[in-house]
């Protein structure tokens, strides 16, 4: 049976994906920044809370890990290894091969410095939870990483699978995608994707998931090579880009100050 993830609002426009099966009250969340909307959501769906996943240690996606294992026994979570994330069971590291056993499901751990040095992204039966590092039709803001390390993440989950789903933790993907056009203008997925996403947040759905394929059609950051990116760098900036870890940087320091 395959995997349901689910989104659990939370703060302004977190996410808080909760991972279940259809047959079974077994839950896995990821990155619950608050408790109360988790509580809210299992007692409406009459789920038991099995475990965390983590992604990085900012609170948005920690504060409410310690009433959570206050209120449920024996709670597994799993995350980074930083003694800055609390509750911590079970440290993580690259590459790790791990299953959530209520779940049955098979998770591929994948280091992604660049928004944290800590940050973690997780692959998990064809979909990507990804945290902060990658959003639709952006990226996060790198607060602790170097260019190189950001630009090499993102160019790893670039590499994963085209149908891959792509859950990020915000709700940003409008903002997004009005800083992609000013970037790439010319690129008509990104005005379909931004007419689609409008519609869907009128209707008060997410934007989430995209895919890698959709990310790859119209996310600068992950285009950092193509020449419509490269020549809108050139103009905002007033000189040539010559590497793709530079486009990054300057492509960043264009939508912090966007």
């Amino acid at each position: 049976m395959s995997l349901m993830i689910t989104a659990i609002p939370a703060f302004d426009d977190n996410y808080i994906w909760c991972l279940t099966r259809a047959q079974g009250n077994l839950a896995w969340v990821v990155d619950p920044g608050e408790a109360e909307p988790v509580l809210t959501f299992l007692q409406q769906h009459q789920l038991q809370l099995a475990g965390v996943l983590v992604t990085h240690h900012h609170s948005d996606h920690t504060g409410g890990i310690e009433q959570l294992k206050a209120r449920f026994d024996h709670l597994a979570v799993w995350g980074p290894d930083n003694p800055q994330i609390p509750g911590i069971t079970r440290r993580l590291s690259d590459n790790e091969q791990v299953t959530l056993p209520e779940l049955n499901a098979a998770v591929h751990v994948i280091e992604v410095p660049g928004h944290t040095l800590d940050h973690l992204a997780y692959l998990c039966e064809g979909n990507l939870l990804c945290g902060d590092t990658l959003f639709s039709g952006g990226c996060g803001r790198m607060f602790e990483g170097t260019p190189e390390q950001f630009t090499h993440s993102l160019g790893r989950l670039a590499a994963l699978p085209l149908q891959t789903q792509v859950y990020c933790a915000h709700e940003y993907t409008q903002s997004n995608l009005r800083f992609a056009r000013a970037v790439d203008g010319q690129n008509p997925a990104i005005a379909a994707y931004q007419q689609e996403c409008d519609e869907l947040r009128l209707q008060g759905y997410p934007t989430l998931p995209s895919s890698i394929a959709k990310e790859l059609s119209l996310n600068p950051f992950l285009r950092l090579d193509d020449r419509h990116v490269r020549q809108a760098l050139t103009q905002h900036w007033e000189q040539q880009v010559t590497d793709t870890v530079g486009a990054f940087a300057l492509l960043r320091r264009w939508k912090d100050n966007f």
